[in-house]
This record gives C-alpha cells, sequence and structure tokens, in this order.
C-alpha cells in the first residue's frame, strides 16, 4: 500500500513524498541532487530518490521519495501516467523532440482534423514499443542517450509492451496539435508523436510536454524546486535515515 501523506520537507519521520514540478531543462537526477545537497546543507541526513524519469525537454509532475519512503519508488514508478503536450506535424527530428534539429519536412495542408483524431485512436491500446536512443535506458554500461549524442546507433533495443489508455487530440492548428494522453508505465511520449506522424504520412515529432498526474496525484498539488529547497532549510538541524 502506498502512503500518500506528503509531509513539510525536513521533517523527522523517516521519510516523505516530495511533489515537484520540473523545471524545462532539467533532468530528473538534477533535481534528486539539488532536493539532496539542500538536506545536506541544513543539517539532514536524507536519502533521495525519484519514482519515474522525466525528460529534460519535459516539464510537470516529478515525485521524490526521501529516507525510508524511498522503499515505495517501485510501486510509485508501476501507476498510470497523465502528459498534455504538442506535437509538430510535418517535420521530424532524430531524438523525436526539440533536442536535435529538425529535418524531412512535408506539407500538412492536406490533413484533416477528423484524420488527425483517427490516427491518434488507432494507437490506443496494448503494443511493443521500442525505447528510442535518446532515452536513458541502460545498453552495456553506458545510457543510450550518451551513445546517440556520439552518432552511435543500437538497433537491438528491446521493446516493452505498453498501453495507451487513451489518446486524445484537444486541439488541431497546423502544423501544430495538442494531445493528453493516458498511458502506462515505460511509455514514451516522443515515440508516440513520432508513429503518429508516419500514420499520417508526414512525420511528427514532441514539441513541447507537461506530465499532469502520476496515479492520483497531480501536477497541482507540486510544489517548484526553489520552494523545496527553501522550506528544507527553514527546518532545524536534524537526522533522518
Amino acid at each position: 500500500m502506498i502512503d500518500k501523506r506528503r509531509d513539510a520537507p525536513g521533517a523527522d519521520n523517516g521519510g516523505e513524498f516530495l511533489l515537484v514540478d520540473k523545471p524545462l531543462d532539467w533532468t530528473s537526477f538534477d533535481v534528486v541532487a539539488k532536493i539532496r545537497n539542500a538536506y545536506n546543507a541544513a543539517g539532514h541526513k536524507r536519502k533521495v530518490g525519484h519514482c519515474g524519469t522525466l525528460d529534460p525537454r519535459a516539464t510537470g509532475l516529478l515525485i521524490l521519495a526521501t529516507g525510508k519512503k524511498t522503499k515505495q519508488i517501485a510501486g510509485l514508478e508501476a501507476l498510470d501516467k497523465v502528459y498534455e503536450g504538442i506535437i509538430k506535424l510535418g517535420v521530424m527530428t532524430e531524438s523525436h523532440d526539440t533536442e536535435t534539429p529538425e529535418h524531412s519536412s512535408s506539407s500538412v495542408s492536406h490533413l484533416l482534423a477528423e484524420d488527425i483524431h483517427a490516427a491518434a485512436a488507432s494507437l490506443e491500446g496494448k503494443q511493443m514499443q521500442k525505447p528510442p536512443m535518446h532515452s536513458a535506458v541502460w545498453h552495456k554500461g553506458k545510457r543510450l542517450y550518451e551513445l546517440a549524442r556520439k552518432g552511435v546507433q543500437v538497433p537491438e533495443r528491446k521493446s516493452r509492451e505498453i498501453t495507451v489508455h487513451r489518446f486524445e487530440i484537444l486541439s488541431v492548428e497546423l502544423p501544430f496539435i495538442r494531445f493528453r494522453l493516458d498511458v502506462s508505465k515505460g511509455a514514451y511520449i516522443r515515440v508516440l508523436a513520432h508513429d503518429l506522424g508516419q500514420k499520417l504520412g508526414v512525420g511528427g515529432y514532441l514539441y513541447s510536454l507537461r506530465r499532469i498526474a502520476i496515479g492520483s496525484f497531480n501536477v497541482t498539488d507540486a510544489t517548484s524546486v526553489n520552494d523545496i529547497v527553501e522550506s528544507i532549510g527553514k527546518q532545524d538541524n536534524r537526522t533522518a535515515e
């Protein structure tokens, strides 16, 4: 059973969950390091881990677990997730997001809204998805994104089963479309954006992304990194596991 209580940062209770609104261009590891350093600076000895990676080019809900709550990370990682974002059609990128330059432009003037809605609906359900090269998956001791940035490709990347519970198109203003996705653990939204572009025959990539929810946890309850650091700094010095 996951304990959903969220206590004040620094509370000496053996651990807590911190709901963070991750800023753009921060890695999940950057956030963990920042919070861990804040605890250390305040005189606390506190383990810190994150419950599900969020890409640097994405913002939104990132759950951190501290102290004894880190034992519950696996349970949180298994929860379904909800995202909102924008896909740009008619062009692609190597990373399937804004990390790498655009290439292979195509006209989107012939696309109809109903075509886009139908293509999104066709991607719902269970499917096998191969992790993108620009991802944090390990391969022979290195992250795939480290190899990708060196121009190395790993074609034998192992596919994993995911479930797209819902792929909703919120608005169409070509070449941009706004969407909302409800997916299972392990789903790469960048890959789904790429797949949508391929189904429409024009290409596409993930232009922006925000994680809205993880299970029953919502980004509306999240706090900025700076505010959490400030709250930790105001706590009395004490030690927690």
